[in-house]
């Protein structure tokens, strides 16, 4: 079972959670070696496809040794399903009360879904110290994160939604960010025509960049 501080550590290190949606679960493998040849080994899969339990899956039996976990948690059967299938983390785009039972049944490691100080701090109550701060540019970006920080320094955030490489500093810069979620670094082109070599490319870039601003 993965700890909440294998987690931590995993995804502090990587700095990017790469956010994937797959339409093909041939291409889950592929997909995630790809990202781990550029540096990037925590993986979270959208439910937002009829395949995506299946290349979670796939991509736990694989023997990678990437973390993988499951995102768009809504429903206290999206945990379940997510279990079943190998996820080792979970995360919600936002929780409400009868979800909360749910996940405090996973047995892994979530991350809840929150746009407000008042969401941080109910999530904070029920035991949830990492948070997903989501959508994150929408909700005022790394300058609203940081006013959370303040009175809110128990809670790490990982930032998600509208993070790209030109903000990805912002965010990275901020003491009680882990990682930052990131759409960009697999498009949904890409993968569809297999170009693992641009998907390892822009993982090793944002690895790079990830580096440079925590040598900071």
């Amino acid at each position: 079972m993965l700890s909440q501080e294998d987690l931590l550590a995993r995804a502090y290190k990587a700095g990017i959670v790469p956010v994937l949606t797959i339409d093909d679960a041939q291409q889950a493998i592929p997909l995630a070696r790809a990202l781990m040849d550029g540096g990037l080994d925590v993986l979270e899969v959208t439910l937002r496809t009829p395949v995506a339990l299946e290349a979670i899956t796939a991509i736990a039996q694989s023997g990678l040794a990437c973390l993988i976990g499951a995102g768009t948690i809504v429903t206290p059967d999206d945990v379940r399903l997510a279990e079943k299938a190998g996820s080792q983390f979970l995360v919600t785009p936002g929780t409400y009360p009868g979800l909360v039972p749910a996940l405090h049944g996973f047995s892994g490691p979530v991350i809840p879904g929150v746009a407000t100080a008042s969401e941080a701090m109910a999530r904070l109550s029920e035991g949830f110290d990492i948070q997903k701060f989501f959508p994150a540019e929408i909700n005022g970006g790394a300058p609203a994160l940081k006013a959370f920080s303040g009175p809110l320094s128990q809670i790490r955030f990982m930032p998600t939604g509208g993070v790209t490489p030109e903000n990805l500093d912002n965010y990275l810069s901020l003491d009680r960010v882990v990682a930052a979620g990131g759409s960009w670094l697999a498009s949904a082109q890409d993968i569809a025509d297999g170009n693992w070599p641009a998907i390892t490319r822009r993982a090793r870039e944002a690895s790079d960049r990830v580096a440079a601003i925590r040598a900071r």
